[in-house]
């Protein structure tokens, strides 16, 4: 699913240890194959984990085949990108947005 070498797949079986317990921030970004926005935001997702490589951990969730993760952190709808820091979600964005929005977002958790 992910085009870049700095995303890494999140599963329910991995979540926490690759971003709750993860010494820097994780932007994970809950997104399906079917999904029209989703694919609209991937190239962002993966330009941010290049740029920001060494700072921030990004993954993508299927969320089709990852359901009871996608329920246990309340996603109601996709694409969501949560922001996890110290264990914690520190932030939340919803829908296909410019890469700006998305930057900014990531930035304040830095």
């Amino acid at each position: 699913m992910a085009n870049s070498k700095n995303v890494i797949d999140i599963t329910d079986t991995n979540f926490a240890d690759e971003a709750l317990r993860s010494p820097v921030p994780v932007l994970v970004d809950f997104t399906a194959a079917w999904c029209p926005p989703c694919r609209a935001i991937a190239p962002h997702v993966d330009a941010i984990a290049d740029a920001y490589a060494g700072q921030l951990r990004v993954g993508k969730c299927d969320t089709d085949a990852n359901q009871k993760l996608a329920a246990e952190m309340d996603i109601r709808g996709i694409p969501t990108l949560l922001l996890i820091k110290g264990g914690q979600v520190v932030g939340q964005l919803t829908g296909a947005v410019p890469r700006a929005k998305i930057e900014d977002f990531v930035r304040r958790a830095l």
